[in-house]
């Protein structure tokens, strides 16, 4: 899963990419290829 500061661009990868709101964070999730997740926000500490 890739962190991006803009989910911009990932939502618009494949024509099955949806943004999703889990947990305070958005989400970018795809069911038919799962290579094009991404979430947005800062790596999580140690």
């Amino acid at each position: 899963m890739k962190i991006l500061s803009s989910l911009k661009s990932a939502k618009h990868r494949h024509k099955d990419c949806k943004v999703v709101k889990r947990r305070g964070r958005l989400f970018v999730i795809c069911k038919s290829n799962p290579r094009f997740k991404a979430s947005q926000g800062v790596k999580s500490k140690r």
